[in-house]
């Protein structure tokens, strides 16, 4: 990698020092902050963005520039300092003095969108190291179709002891081993300090042999020496495998009392402890200030970048490939979509499907893959039973990056978090699938698909007591109110196979919320009669209105709305006129205005049916709603003796009816026909 030119010789000590003391100066200022971490890899930050990493500041969303993952988030300083250094627009000196602070671009731990050149948010430890396997993945997928001259760069991650512990660190560092993504390079802030003492507490783990294990390219240096730290990468650069560079470093480096110790892990050091620092590292300068020499040097690093970038765009410019590369890296659907996909949901309707919404997804996979280039799917080794692998889809393996199949393993957690940054990285659309109450195992993850914002579609599969035999280990129950209490997730529980069309589309149509998609085992009729609107777009219908005025409304999601449906006819044949309203995904129905959402709801009592937890329904169905679920978990048997056995049944919503309506008569039999507006 070309270095940065500069008149004097690079003084690598006085760069990794700037970045030192913006760090202990800003975590003082804050009485708050993390300064062990990005003192510590300082020299290590200093060489890597000084001569190695390509990123141009001025253009931080270039697509083929390198990926920096601070996965040991906490250390945020270092890169808000860096960012300060190299020069970014939105990093002025007065963003560091409000570190932490409300409405500062200096968060506690980095935040995608909140700043310019954080790839993605971390701070849970584990994540950002998993998910920059998801990066290296989309960069071979891109370089398989557009090659070396358009794309070609790395992703490199800073993680600390903490993100080697996490669970999630094994199942990513086994599917990047396994797929040979030697355009990953790991950083390991090997510092042996965790917040209660030495790791030496909890693990003896030789993450060497580990990561060796499952692939990786090993080398151990002195994370103080450059000149280590730069052959370590230089090799790395060359390396046919992932690498793990071991960084042996002193947390909080430079701090006389407190370095090496959990003390300065998470607090500032104080004034005395800052005072003898400057003096042992040779930096007189006041708070926030760094000399001009230095920043001089760091100009020259921004001025390599940049350079970079020029000499690829012009690479682009010349490229046959070009509005096709950047028609990918926008990311926008076909024009024809919508065409295509109407024409599929409508011969849904002619033919009467009656399939499992598990199998429909199957079928709208098949139109949607075909359609657009930009899907890549992906099963945490359960494809033929999430049916998320449709014909035309070839498998990804090491060496062969062409295809848009990924077989995850049984690896929920990772797959969620690669899957962001896949998406993260551009150029594709990710989905994922596995059962809905192995969700649990990926939630980490799904939550900071929600909190950045991501485009990523999880496939949930087995949706509730339907799957039968399997029993109450793999029987979803709090699942659906669970993921519905995380902000900024769509949850979608189609009915029918047109539903499970049209919630398809909306989750690729939704650039910036993710989508969980909760489908069926078991077949279900196709209960919509007409595609002309995307209803599921609203969150909630009126799927059958009441012949009359409204005696009572029914409110189902998936399977149960067929239970709705045979239940209204019921209590038609008692003169009592009920709604039946399909409610997909209730983030959606919660976002229409206050008129729609009455008109559906209407004022008739209410009738909550979900073969799930009733957590979240009273919204919906009132304080004297009834509601016709789950109460605790389920068992095995095959699905109808189980909607029996918890009676989920028809019958059970009109006696529930019969109660709301004569709440006195100790039977529900007798007929009733009252009105409601």
């Amino acid at each position: 990698m070309t270095t940065a030119t500069t008149t004097e010789p690079v003084d690598l000590e006085g760069m990794a020092n700037a970045i030192r003391f913006l760090t202990i100066d800003a975590v003082e200022a804050a009485k708050s902050g993390h300064p062990g971490m990005p003192m510590g890899m300082a020299d290590v930050a200093a060489v890597l963005f000084y001569s190695h990493i390509k990123i141009d500041p001025s253009k931080p969303d270039w697509p083929d520039r390198d990926r920096f993952v601070l996965s040991a988030g906490h250390g945020s300083m270092l890169q808000y300092a860096l960012h300060y250094l190299l020069g970014y627009s939105d990093m002025p000196i007065e963003a560091l003095q409000r570190f932490r602070q409300l409405g500062s671009p200096t968060a506690g731990h980095p935040e995608y969108r909140h700043c310019q050149g954080i790839e993605t948010t971390t701070g849970p430890l584990g994540q950002g190291l998993a998910t920059a396997v998801g990066m290296a993945i989309a960069e071979r997928m891109l370089n398989a179709r557009f090659g070396d001259d358009i794309v070609d760069h790395r992703t490199y991650v800073m993680a600390g002891d903490g993100c080697l512990m996490e669970g999630i660190s094994q199942e990513a560092i086994d599917l990047a081993g396994h797929l040979g993504l030697n355009r990953l390079i790991v950083l390991w802030d090997d510092n042996r300090i965790s917040i209660d003492g030495p790791t030496s507490l909890s693990t003896s783990t030789g993450q060497f042999e580990r990561f060796s294990a499952s692939g990786w390219r090993v080398e151990r240096i002195n994370g103080h020496a450059p000149n280590e730290i730069a052959a370590a990468l230089e090799a790395a650069r060359h390396s046919r495998l992932p690498s793990l560079i071991a960084c042996r470093t002193v947390i909080g480096f430079g701090a006389p009392t407190k370095q090496g110790t959990e003390g300065v892990h998470g607090a500032p050091l104080g004034a005395d402890e800052i005072r003898a620092a400057r003096e042992r590292l040779g930096w007189p300068h006041p708070p926030f200030v760094v000399p001009g020499h230095i920043l001089e040097q760091w100009s020259g690093a921004r001025r390599r970048g940049a350079a970079l970038h020029q000499e690829w765009a012009a690479r682009l410019a010349a490229s046959p490939l070009r509005h096709e590369f950047e028609e990918v890296c926008r990311g926008d659907l076909p024009e024809n979509f919508g065409a295509r996909m109407a024409v599929f949901k409508n011969e849904l309707i002619e033919n009467a499907t009656k399939v499992a919404t598990r199998k429909a997804s199957e079928m709208a996979l098949t139109v949607i893959n075909a359609a657009t280039q930009q899907t890549i799917g992906g099963s945490a080794d359960l494809t033929h039973s999430n049916l998320t692998l449709t014909k035309d889809l070839k498998p990804i393996s090491r060496g062969q990056f062409a295809g848009r199949y990924l077989h995850y393993g049984i690896r929920e957690h990772a797959m969620a978090a690669a899957m962001n940054g896949i998406a993260l990285h551009s150029g594709f659309i990710p989905y994922g699938g596995t059962f809905l109450a192995f969700s649990d195992y990926a939630r980490g993850a799904m939550r900071l698909s929600a909190l950045m914002g991501l485009r990523v579609i999880y496939v949930l599969t087995h949706d509730s007591i339907g799957l039968g035999e399997d029993g109450p280990t793999h029987q979803p129950v709090e699942h659906l109110a669970t993921l519905r209490a995380m902000p900024d997730m769509n949850v979608f529980r189609p009915a029918d196979a047109v539903e499970t069309a049209e919630c398809w589309e909306l989750a690729l149509q939704s650039r910036t919320t993710p989508s969980a998609l909760c489908l069926s085992r078991q077949n279900l009729p196709t209960v919509r009669r007409n595609a002309g609107q995307n209803l599921s777009a609203k969150g909630a219908y009126v799927l059958q209105e009441a012949a009359g005025a409204r005696d009572v409304t029914l409110l189902a999601t998936g399977s149960e709305v067929e239970l709705a449906l045979i239940a209204a006819a019921k209590l038609d044949a008692r003169n009592i006129q009920a709604a039946v309203v399909s409610m997909p995904c209730w983030e959606l129905f919660e976002a229409q205005d206050v008129g729609y959402r009455a008109a559906v709801l209407g004022s008739a009592p209410r009738i909550g049916i979900e073969a799930a937890a009733r957590f979240g329904w009273d919204r919906w169905i009132g304080e004297q709603g009834q509601f016709i679920g789950m109460t605790g978990f389920g068992a095995s048997g095959p699905a109808a003796d189980l909607y029996r056995n918890f009676k989920i049944t028809s019958d059970a919503v009109v006696d529930a009816a019969m109660i709301l309506l004569h709440p006195r008569t100790t039977s529900p039999t007798a007929n009733h026909h009252a009105s409601h507006n």
